[in-house]
């Protein structure tokens, strides 16, 4: 997976890992003195669930990226400072230690690419159509941290 040979949002749904560094490299620009990366990476459990070895995201794919880009477009509303962003999820299965979700947001300066980069996060998790499975000592199921879609912004 490699960034765009343009622009500045790198948006995308994947089955390949994650490229953390070169999403963290993409997004250095002159004018930007602060990048934020998230990654999110599966952990051995979930609550009341010990043992998570393994995590399976599915996601309804023809909506992810249009959703990624009303992201992008509400960040950059909120913060029009935001330099690049990066917003990639991976799906199919994940085994622990695996990385899952990468935010990026470069800024000017630190605040605004703190800000970005959580807002990218939390609005991603809420707005995308993405669901995970689990499997832990006690069973395979879905998430229980499970929520309807909802709109950006």
């Amino acid at each position: 997976m490699r960034p765009p040979a343009d622009g500045d949002d790198w948006l995308a749904l994947t089955h390949e890992p994650l490229p953390v560094a070169a999403a963290h490299d993409w997004a250095v620009r002159p004018d930007c003195g602060a990048v934020v990366l998230f990654s999110g990476t599966v952990r051995d459990h979930a609550e009341g669930r010990p043992g998570v070895s393994e995590l399976e995201y599915e996601a309804y794919e023809s909506q992810v990226v249009a959703k990624l880009a009303d992201l992008a477009v509400e960040l950059r509303r909120r913060w029009p400072m935001t330099g690049r962003v990066a917003l990639l999820h991976r799906v199919g299965p994940l085994r622990v230690g695996d990385v899952s979700v990468v935010v990026v947001a470069s800024a000017p300066h630190r605040p605004e690419a703190f800000e970005a980069a959580r807002f990218g996060i939390d609005t991603l998790k809420a707005t995308v159509p993405i669901w995970k499975r689990e499997t832990w000592q006690g069973g395979v199921d879905w998430g229980t941290c499970a929520h309807d879609v909802e709109s950006v912004g």
